[in-house]
């Protein structure tokens, strides 16, 4: 069976309980049409590139998918006339990929990094020490009266 990765973009007002019931739904409607969902992520909300119909936000939900194209074609016309759903975009893949995807990896990799407040500290705990900004006094012109 062809294997496909979706990700689509719900409405930002809706609540995440709401998004999970869509979720839901469109994988009902896959199973129904002959096929499965391999794996379900939720993204979270996020800020979008532009505005899509009047909204800066969308909740981000991947889908992979091991189904027929028939299943296909009936879950992107379910998206297409659903109002909660801003985008969406299929794809077919050669293989599924197995654990988090790379969204779920840069999540977590967010609690490595170091914090503003302990990069501008030195290594004994105090403030690190900066010069002094020099700054230049404006210069005057000498009017001639």
């Amino acid at each position: 069976m062809p294997l496909y990765e979706n990700v689509f973009i719900a409405r930002q007002d809706i609540s995440g309980a709401q998004v999970d019931v869509l979720a839901d739904a469109f994988t009902q409607l896959v199973a129904d049409n002959g096929g499965e969902v391999r794996k379900r992520e939720y993204w979270g909300l996020r800020n979008l590139t532009y505005r899509m119909r009047k909204n800066r936000k969308g909740h981000y939900v991947l889908l992979n998918l091991s189904a027929p194209p028939v299943a296909v074609a009936e879950l992107e016309r379910t998206m297409r006339i659903n109002e909660d759903v801003i985008r969406y975009l299929t794809i077919r893949v050669d293989e599924l990929e197995e654990g988090p995807s790379v969204i779920m990896q840069n999540r977590g990799s967010r609690d490595d990094r170091q914090r503003r407040s302990d990069r501008d500290r030195a290594g004994d705990g105090r403030e690190a020490e900066r010069p002094p900004v020099e700054r230049a006094a404006p210069e005057t012109e000498a009017v001639e009266a």
